[in-house]
């Protein structure tokens, strides 16, 4: 197992651990020399790289999608963490475990499986029943189905993200679809099913999430709508108008002729489907962001393009119901409050302000004083609020006496109320 992983990192330490590079850029200095930028990442998020030195050796050592140990310093820059590489170099195969490099779902794949075929054998639809086994009974589908990611980076990024996107929008629908009474189940429910199905062969998922060959050149829509009139080939009693609802449902899904789908939902189930594949997809988007942002500070993460928006970071928020002296950062828990002497100027020089003066002792009774009133022995004295010692007023460094400068006195005397400069 690796360790540290990116979620356990701290600032000012040096470590050494392996990495997935996710991104790898050839930049250039001011000075005209070159540098290394990269993106690393592992199973509990990314970290953001710089290889400053000695990065003419390293330039064909490594490649995107290809493990790597680094030895480095990570610091904060612009209220993230950064690693300056100091050392790196490609790992094979053989040195890694997989499963400390890929975001997989909590839950487990043949778990889900299980109900995903549960779900199926519960349609009601003879028709339908036959397209959704004749489907999830191939062994490739079936395989890829269990492990493949919902998306490339914007929502279920992670290895069985699909599927349990699919069951997620599946409890959805049942919930949803008894209060219309104007919908089909079984309609809404093998549209559910089968709506992205094509991201099995969309996206690649062995080293790293990206878009395949067909997914770039046909996308998951076209693939899904393929991959189902391959199946009904096989099914000569399927209904043609049957088919034309579900493959309606998997072209209008994304909702919007901008978003991708080349027609819009056009009846109540596939309408009804766009956006409860919206409401999931969005909602998983922002628990992601909160929970992966790489803000060390602040109550908001960074702006997310695919929500257009920052989110705000509830366990920082909350202060009202955290116990006393607790902060939402353990980093600042129990960290000493800065003293009020410890003032920098903006160039970074300590100014020495003059400390507050002690409290001054009370005076001492004098001969003429009254006599302090005594309570009837046997009694408790009246409780009274303890008298604040009267302090001196803290001259400012500024308004010192300096006999020798000429504007000060000149400020000072300016200053003075209109009364005294009278007098």
């Amino acid at each position: 197992m690796k360790s540290p992983y990116v979620s356990e990192l701290e600032p000012n330490r040096v470590i050494t651990s392996s990495f997935l590079v996710h991104s790898k850029e050839i930049r250039q200095k001011k000075s005209g020399e070159l540098y290394l930028s990269l993106m690393l990442g592992d199973r509990t998020g990314e970290l953001d790289a710089k290889m400053w030195d000695n990065v003419t050796e390293s330039l064909d050592a490594f490649d995107r999608d290809d493990f790597v140990k680094i030895k480095g310093l990570v610091q904060v820059f612009h209220n993230r963490p950064q690693l300056t590489v100091h050392k790196v170099r490609r790992m094979d195969d053989s040195e890694i475990d997989f499963a400390d490099y890929f975001p997989s779902s909590k839950r487990d794949p043949e778990e889900m499986w299980a109900e995903l075929r549960g779900l199926v054998a519960g349609v009601s639809s003879v028709h339908l029943r036959s397209l959704l086994e004749a489907l999830f009974d191939d062994p490739d589908i079936a395989q890829r189905f269990r492990r493949a990611p919902a998306a490339k980076s914007i929502h279920h990024a992670f290895l069985g993200g699909l599927i349990e996107h699919v069951l997620s929008l599946c409890a959805l629908a049942r919930l949803v679809a008894g209060h219309y009474k104007n919908i089909d189940p079984d309609l809404l429910l093998t549209g559910v099913l089968l709506h992205d199905i094509g991201k099995i062969y969309e996206l690649n998922y062995e080293r790293g999430f990206s878009y395949s060959n067909d997914g770039q050149l046909l996308g998951h829509i076209t693939i899904a709508v393929r991959m189902v009139g391959d199946k009904i080939r096989a099914l000569p009693d399927f209904p043609p108008p049957l088919r034309v609802l579900v493959e309606h449902m998997i072209l209008s899904h994304h909702g919007h002729l901008e978003f991708g789908s080349p027609k819009v939902p056009q009846f109540p189930e596939a309408l009804l489907l766009h956006y409860l594949d919206d409401l999931d997809s969005k909602m998983e988007c922002m628990r992601a962001l909160v929970e992966h942002d790489r803000q060390l500070e602040g109550c908001f993460t960074s702006y997310s393009s695919a929500l257009e928006r920052t989110a705000l970071k509830m366990d920082r928020y909350r202060t009202w119901d955290r116990p006393p002296g607790l902060s939402a950062s353990p980093e600042t828990n129990g960290a000493a409050s800065p003293s009020p002497q410890a003032l920098t100027t903006p160039n970074g020089a300590a100014l020495d302000l003059p400390a507050a003066p002690p409290a001054q002792p009370a005076a001492a009774s004098t001969p003429n004083a009254p006599p302090t009133h005594r309570a009837p022995a046997g009694t408790a004295p009246a409780p009274h609020a303890p008298v604040a010692a009267p302090q001196a007023p803290v001259q400012h460094p500024l308004f010192a006496s300096k006999p020798d400068s000429i504007f000060a006195d000149k400020l000072r005397q300016a200053l003075k109320p209109a009364a005294e400069q009278e007098g």
